[in-house]
């Protein structure tokens, strides 16, 4: 039971009219300014170019890093749903991977925590009240933690939340994953014409990435505030009647409300100063607390919704992370409890040493982060590929180059394709690629080879129609052009199920020791090579 202080004042639900329209007009105005910044940082980013590209590629090519960094910016702004919402738009615009994102979403959900960890400092000068404080400000903070404890190894090594985002985002919205194309808008196009103008106009793609972020965080800021005062969390009382009097019912209301005002931030901070004057206690407080972690995930949802697969794949796998974790440790009653023992361990030597909370707050979220992220140096593997492509039906030949930067230590490459004659092209002169791997599994782009033993087939699909991609043969060591020589390629041969039998085939040589395409081949069901793209160079 929860006592209420005497004299509480009732909820009044009783909003006059003019009031509701008003605030109603306030969340219209926030939501169109958040998905015209969502749109315009977009455009932004893509016009930015690959130099940005790979300057963000090689700041979260090691996902630890990607950790920190996603903890830091959201230390320092104060705002979970801003850096998801960000994550979520470096993805759609194809300058971040899933898998380079997710550690940078594991990190906001820790670094969100700090606004509640600096509202406990406020009662820095009444011991009792401190300590509860600290143990209520950093209970969301032990529990993101030890939630990416259990997760980030099992996203490093077997892809666990990126695989699953990425199957559920296939089987909802059976599109490819990929960066959004360049005619992306949110509304149908709505803001195309003011976008437009703005890139033509202002022709600085960093200043309106500048001006799409402080939209951003602005229209967050605005959707926050008007909720906030609509359901009357500037009353304790109020806040107390409404939200805990069940675990069940606090836990819904900790879901509903930070998905309405899209903010864990104020949602658990609010809990601070009720534990510290023990109107709550911590553990009635938990349930809440679990909600809003949920709850917070809407903005990526709605950052996502009119983007691509890439992107949803991201706000699925964000909430995946925050209802894996609310599973492990809320209806367990001892994990449940080891959370809460850590944050009132935490307490108890705040209790003993006030400066221990400030340590924590400066080493945690600042010092710590900032160190690894500083004294981080990426070192990166930079190739030239060359190849060659022959057309024996005409006799015609026409080589392109690919600059291939591998990052040590880490599974991700970047390839950067020049001259327009190279296939893989849609139409543009240059073009980025991301190669991945992870265990057996090789992503060149969109397209996934598996590389399993002799006879392995796995069905696929693309523009072209399903196809049936076989491993052919595996060679311990394959020459090419007499010159090159590489160690364990793959041959996969792959076939369109809408193509007759006797139809052509495409054969393609993957090299699984240097993750790089070796050579791929059009094939006829008589053996001719029809045309053949083959790697004939390849320097430091």
């Amino acid at each position: 039971m929860i006592d209420l202080p005497p004299n509480s004042p009732e909820i009044n639900v009783a909003v006059p009219w003019k009031l509701w329209s008003r605030n109603f007009a306030y969340i219209a105005a926030a939501l169109l300014i958040f998905l015209f910044s969502l749109d315009l940082m977009i455009s932004s980013v893509q016009q930015i170019g690959k130099a940005a590209a790979e300057t963000i590629i090689l700041a979260t090519s090691n996902p630890f890093i990607g950790l920190f960094i996603g903890l830091l910016i959201t230390a320092i702004i104060q705002s979970s749903s801003a850096t998801t919402s960000m994550t979520v738009i470096l993805v759609a615009s194809g300058s971040l991977t899933i898998e380079g994102a997710i550690p940078i979403i594991m990190g906001a959900n820790v670094g969100t925590t700090i606004t509640a960890t600096i509202v406990s400092l406020g009662f820095i000068t009444k011991k009792k009240e401190f300590q509860r404080a600290m143990s209520a400000g950093t209970y969301h903070f032990f529990f993101n933690l030890l939630t990416v404890v259990i997760l980030f190894p099992l996203e490093y090594y077997y892809g666990f939340l990126s695989g699953l985002a990425k199957y559920i985002a296939t089987a909802f919205f059976n599109e490819p994953t990929g960066p959004v194309k360049s005619d992306f808008s949110l509304l149908a196009n709505g803001f195309s014409p003011i976008i437009n103008f703005l890139i033509t106009t202002v022709n600085n793609s960093l200043l309106l990435t500048a001006l799409s972020f402080a939209l951003l965080y602005g229209s967050i800021l605005l959707f926050r505030k008007v909720l906030t005062d609509i359901l009357g969390f500037t009353s304790q009382p109020t806040f107390l009647r409404l939200f805990f009097k069940s675990p069940l019912k606090s836990f819904a209301w900790g879901l509903f409300t930070t998905a309405a005002i899209r903010s864990s931030t104020v949602t658990t901070s609010l809990v601070v100063p009720l534990v510290a004057n023990k109107l709550v206690r911590l553990r009635a407080a938990v349930p809440f607390i679990l909600g809003a972690n949920i709850g917070t995930t809407i903005t990526a949802f709605i950052a996502a919704s009119f983007n691509s697969n890439a992107a949803i794949s991201i706000a699925i796998a964000h909430f995946l992370f925050n209802v894996i974790g609310v599973g492990l440790f809320f209806p367990i009653p001892y994990i449940r409890e080891f959370p809460i023992y850590l944050a009132n361990k935490l307490g108890k030597l705040t209790l003993k040493y006030r400066l221990a909370g400030f340590l924590f707050l400066l080493l945690t979220f600042f010092f710590i982060p900032f160190s690894l992220i500083y004294f981080h140096k990426n070192t990166v593997k930079t190739n030239e590929l060359t190849y060659q492509i022959t057309d024996f039906t005409t006799n015609k030949k026409s080589t392109y180059s690919v600059i291939v930067k591998t990052f040590e230590s880490q599974q991700l490459s970047r390839w950067h394709f020049y001259d327009a004659a190279q296939p893989f092209d849609d139409g543009h002169e240059t073009k980025a690629l991301s190669v991945y791997r992870k265990n057996n599994l090789l992503f060149i782009g969109n397209d996934l080879y598996e590389l399993n033993k002799e006879g392995f087939c796995k069905d696929g699909e693309e523009k072209g129609g399903k196809f049936k991609m076989c491993i052919d043969e595996i060679f311990a060591n394959l020459s090419v052009n007499t010159v090159l020589s590489f160690d364990s390629v793959y041959s996969f041969r792959k076939n369109f199920y809408s193509m007759p039998i006797d139809s052509s085939y495409t054969k393609v040589y993957i090299s699984a020791a240097s993750n790089i395409l070796v050579k791929k081949e059009k094939i006829t069901p008589s053996g001719r090579i029809l045309w053949s793209e083959e790697l004939i160079s390849a320097r430091k």
